[in-house]
């Protein structure tokens, strides 16, 4: 979806149409961008960038706190309507997703008018605009998804040749696995676009990047991708959501803060049926698109958010201690393993009854806080 937080505002507050909406922190607080409408980028600003420096940019511009709740039941809207286009939708973020629909596009017309017809549908639905990219992958879709910003649709070459040629003008920041540090990099030895990558020698690149990164982003460069669309099939197994970084992220406490973020969000949409999960997830990929994901169980079930928390923490605790360093792109918190009991016939005999009153008790105030998040995204 385009500028999505901030164009819920502006749906929600018809006199801020038009006008630079700035979603985050206060404009003399210190704290960041989420994001702003076209007409805030108008002035230079951007997401990330530090509240004060928006402010200075851009005084007249309406600052907003973000409104979470507002935002996720938007988007279950959204990936509600996915989903009548086809099964097969990889929630990349909140307010984006790959769709493979090399299977339905004859349903619709063909791939064009199945995508037009699916704008139409989001924004009816929804009261948002969205763009699409069509491509033959997951990487030229999302490269496409930028060319027609806000409101657009773009549908890039199917044949190499012409990949080759698309991608050719393009800087090297375009590509994944190519984050600040790796294009300062590329650029210092004169590759500034696909090009210089797609003409290089596959030996050098190696020397000054190491040969599984010069291999992927060879690749990339010339529209290389072979990923398939991840996708949960049949009746839902799986509750997660994944955040993506604008820039790779070093910084460990931004990293969890985030996690913190999805494990409430995941907790939030998990409780909306009267279900326990048994285990819970977490993913780690980094610019090169390498994927770490562990996981574990539960002592008993649980639907809470505490729970959750203390196991999504001893998760990414032993994969990031204090003191690492480690690279991401993209994390990712999930729970799984479903059951329709809070815990087995062997736990309701012989479990520990104060455990089991101590899970009653998170359980409510679970609930308690979901209560206050729709009153507060009903105001």
């Amino acid at each position: 979806m385009d500028a999505f937080f901030a164009s819920i505002e502006q749906r929600d507050h018809p006199e801020w149409r038009g006008r630079p909406v700035i979603v985050g922190a206060g404009p003399h607080e210190r704290g960041v961008v989420s994001t702003c409408s076209y007409e805030a980028r108008k002035f230079g600003v951007h997401s990330a960038m530090p509240s004060r420096t928006a402010y200075a940019r851009c005084p007249h511009g309406i600052f907003v706190r973000p409104r979470m709740q507002a935002y996720r039941e938007v988007s279950a809207a959204a990936f509600e309507v996915f989903s009548r286009y086809t099964p097969f939708v990889e929630g990349v973020s909140v307010d984006e997703a790959f769709l493979d629909i090399s299977g339905s596009a004859h349903l619709f017309g063909g791939m064009v008018p199945l995508a037009r017809q699916l704008r139409a549908d989001i924004k009816s639905t929804c009261g948002v605009t969205c763009s699409a990219g069509l491509a033959p992958n997951r990487l030229l879709a999302k490269i496409a998804s930028e060319q027609n910003k806000p409101d657009g649709l773009f549908v890039t070459p199917f044949d190499s040749d012409g990949i080759r040629a698309f991608l050719a003008p393009m800087p090297v920041r375009t590509l994944w696995g190519v984050g600040g540090k790796t294009a300062s990099l590329l650029e210092r030895y004169g590759f500034r676009t696909c090009a210089d990558i797609q003409n290089a020698d596959p030996r050098f690149l190696s020397r000054i990047l190491g040969a599984a990164a010069a291999a992927s982003i060879r690749n990339h460069s010339f529209g290389i991708d072979t990923s398939a669309v991840a996708h949960e099939p049949d009746e839902e197994k799986s509750v997660s959501r994944e955040h993506t970084f604008p820039e790779d992220e070093t910084d460990r406490d931004a990293v969890r803060k985030v996690l913190l973020e999805l494990v409430e969000d995941v907790g939030w949409r998990f409780r909306r049926e009267k279900r326990w999960a048994r285990t819970a997830k977490i993913k780690l990929r980094d610019g090169l698109f390498n994927t770490l994901t562990r996981q574990a169980s539960f002592t008993s079930p649980a639907r809470d958010d505490i729970t959750f928390r203390h196991l999504m923490l001893s998760l990414f605790d032993r994969e990031w201690p204090p003191g690492t360093r480690r690279t991401v792109r993209l994390v990712g918190f999930g729970v799984t393993n479903f059951t329709d009991r809070p815990g087995g016939e062997q736990a309701d005999l012989f479990g520990d009854a104060d455990s089991a009153d101590r899970m009653r008790k998170r359980e409510r105030l679970s609930a308690a806080l979901d209560a206050i998040r729709h009153r507060n995204a009903d105001d």
